[in-house]
């Protein structure tokens, strides 16, 4: 066991009128009174039954409860599992039975939804309430929570959080506070910190992008400035007016915040532009450059508890498309002769120990985290990200497993078999593309695909068009031939577009 003092508590001692998090209206909340609203909170969860040691999922927006949410069941020592807000019902189920959630919070947006997902789901926006005002009433009978507190134990799981990883078959990674707090040491070391940082969360809560940033304020004593969504206006006010000074981003993000402001230029309390979630398009780099926007890519994922190398702000030009070095807890190597393109393999107190999947915990047995996805090294050990794996689609940031959508295809009675790959696409970086070969005597209908997608898949795993094809192109093995299938997409002349 590795412990450390609590690391909410120990924040309030430390800095107890400093704020801690700032939401979009502007209302500051201190470190002190988080430290009180996150053991409120937990004792509320106690009274509901819920014990150290449980799954706590959370389908909720962003915004001040969900942030306490996450404090709140660190500090009871349950485990948070937070739920992707856009996918299906079908899906979340799914979730929920892997996990074996001992509850399901959710916001007053998605509540009744969350009703027909699981049992007496709780109402997260009262929870926050009543927490923030003390009114925990007196527990019953046996229902005194012991707090064990935020992060006394790096072993200890934080939250389980779900990735397809290179297969397309869901499961959930686990991430442990040392897991944390590895990665909010490692981008300290490599970013800086000063006293009057504020990081901008309009990154989901859901995503490890963003539950990371809650993550940090915390060890690095930062207000968290969190925005109930992305818009890019927002984002660049809380920029102009409000002090921010890092912003987590994808490159999508990044480039409508650009559009919003005509490309004028970013005031200098401004120092960090976290560009992740895939490779940042060249000439949107280039941009960046011309009005110095002070964008730095970085890669990373959900296994790595977000950062697993970024390039230092002092190199941003020098190596414009660059992930960077590996952060100072981070070991990165690539699975290739020197210079050339290869798999990225990393390891480090950063990487989670294990998945959570319908069989159980599996643990990760292998001291290297093999990614699937494909880079190489320059001749000064800086990394370039090639591909985020190899039949990865990332879509506004969202990971696309072709996998998953297929199988949600074969199970048409129309379609025999389906091939997914991703395209070029203006707005969202790739979106995904359907190759389908239709059974004997069935008709190819576009519509009615893309309507059986809906029903099942999250929006953005959606296809935006439809191939039909006489069959799919398959190596001698019977593999999938995917390029030949992205380089079929501009010539077949039976494409139907998504409605």
């Amino acid at each position: 066991m590795h412990a450390m003092p609590d690391w909410l508590a120990q924040r309030a001692r430390l800095s107890p009128r400093k704020a801690g998090l700032i939401d979009r209206n502007g209302r500051a909340y201190t470190w002190e009174e988080l430290d009180r609203s996150a053991s409120a909170f937990a004792a509320l969860l106690s009274r509901h039954g819920i014990e150290c040691g449980d799954r706590v999922a959370v389908f909720a927006g962003n915004g001040y409860p969900y942030a306490l949410a996450v404090m709140g069941i660190a500090r009871l020592g349950a485990t948070l599992v937070p739920i992707n807000v856009r996918l299906a019902d079908a899906e979340i189920a799914f979730q929920l039975r892997t996990v074996g959630a001992a509850a399901l919070l959710a916001d007053v947006e998605r509540y009744d939804r969350a009703a027909g997902l699981f049992q007496s789901p709780l109402m997260l926006d009262e929870l926050a309430a009543r927490a923030s005002e003390g009114r925990v009433g007196e527990p019953g009978p046996g229902r005194r929570p012991s707090l064990p507190g935020f992060g006394t134990d790096l072993d200890r799981p934080q939250g389980i959080l779900f990735t397809s990883g290179t297969t397309g078959s869901p499961k959930g990674a686990v991430l442990t506070f040392g897991n944390h707090w590895w990665s909010a040491v490692g981008s300290a070391l490599n970013l800086g910190l000063r006293e009057d940082d504020r990081w901008l969360l309009c990154l989901p809560l859901f995503h490890v992008g963003g539950l990371s940033i809650v993550m940090r304020s915390v060890v690095y004593g930062i207000p968290a400035v969190v925005h109930e969504r992305f818009d890019p206006e927002e984002a660049n006010r809380a920029i102009d007016q409000e002090g921010v000074t890092i912003v987590s981003v994808v490159s999508q993000m990044l480039e409508r915040m650009l559009d919003a402001r005509r490309d004028a230029p970013f005031p200098r309390t401004l120092r960090c532009l976290l560009a992740g979630g895939g490779p940042v398009p060249k000439p949107l780099l280039e941009r960046c450059v011309r009005i110095n926007a002070p964008v730095v890519q970085t890669y990373g994922m959900t296994e790595t508890a977000s950062q697993a190398a970024t390039l230092a702000p002092a190199d941003a030009l020098a190596k414009l498309g660059s992930a960077g070095k590996p952060l100072f807890c981070t070991e990165l190597e690539i699975d290739a002769p020197a210079g050339e393109v290869g798999e990225i393999r990393v390891r480090g107190p950063n990487v989670s120990p294990g998945y959570v999947t319908a069989r159980g915990f599996e643990r990760r047995e292998e001291a290297w985290h093999l990614t699937g996805d494909l880079g190489y090294f320059d001749d000064e050990g800086y990394l370039y990200v090639v591909s985020r794996r190899t039949d990865l689609i990332i879509s506004g940031g969202e990971n696309v497993y072709p996998a998953e959508v297929e199988a949600v295809l074969e199970s048409h009675p129309d379609v025999l078999e389906a091939g997914v790959v991703g395209r070029d696409d203006e707005r969202w970086g790739q979106a995904p593309v359907a190759f389908v070969v239709i059974k004997p005597g069935r008709r190819f209908d576009a519509a009615e695909l893309a309507a059986y997608c809906r029903a099942r898949l999250a929006k953005f795993k959606v296809p935006v068009a439809f191939h039909e094809l006489p069959a799919l192109p398959r190596n001698a093995s019977g593999k999938l031939l995917r390029r030949a299938l992205a380089d079929a997409a501009p010539s077949t002349g039976k494409e139907q577009t998504t409605p």
